[in-house]
């Protein structure tokens, strides 16, 4: 009986890291490649921080028109917008009229939150979300859950540093795919079973020791 028990523990550990192996395949080959600089236009843009490619990305699509204003979400507090606005020179017009710092989201469920209030605050009906290739389908996962209503149109950005096509041969890459994925997967649980915690309370949650 025991050994039967133990079998059938081994067989499911088996199955279990097949299908992982098989869903983690799936969800880096479906994963962008290459930019696109032609969409459609929306009524605003959001930008996750992250990478400095994320931010320059949403500022070219701000200033070819292709959104009417921009929220950058997950600032650190220190960063002002006069130290983000040195990154694009050229677009430091763009800074003083349209551009709108988000301090308070912590993790990509608050991002979505705050994109939420920034989305309602200006009665925006389509956004256009721009972050890394890897963390699109976590971040379109969240924010299409906060704003069901709204036309969401995914701005992928692609690091000249990062070889998707080769992704196998880079071990960093691997994890950070691998740990994203895993995001992924408990982003899609959690939204499918109706958790309701907010981003802020569950970043503060990470920080706390654990329950004895």
């Amino acid at each position: 009986m025991v050994r039967l028990a133990r079998n059938l523990l081994v067989t499911c550990a088996l199955l279990g890291g097949l299908l992982f192996a098989a869903g983690f395949v799936m969800f880096v080959g479906a994963l962008e490649r290459a930019e696109s600089h032609e969409g459609a236009p929306a009524d605003g843009i959001v930008a996750l921080t992250g990478g400095p490619e994320r931010i320059g990305d949403a500022m070219e699509l701000l200033a070819r028109g292709r959104g009417g204003r921009l929220l950058i979400t997950g600032v650190n507090e220190k960063t002002s917008k006069e130290e983000i606005a040195r990154q694009r020179p050229d677009l430091r017009l763009f800074f003083s009229c349209c551009v709108d710092l988000d301090y308070r989201a912590l993790n990509t469920i608050g991002n979505a939150e705050q994109t939420r209030n920034w989305v309602r605050e200006h009665r925006f009906r389509s956004l256009i979300v721009v972050t890394s290739s890897y963390h699109m389908p976590r971040t379109l996962a969240e924010i299409s859950h906060a704003l069901p209503d709204v036309r969401i149109v995914a701005h992928p950005v692609v690091s000249d540093r990062t070889d998707l096509d080769a992704w196998w041969r880079d071990p960093p890459l691997i994890k950070l795919l691998a740990i994203e994925y895993v995001k992924y997967v408990m982003s899609r649980a959690r939204i499918a079973f109706g958790d309701r915690q907010t981003g802020t309370e569950m970043a503060r949650a990470a920080m706390l020791p654990a329950a004895r």
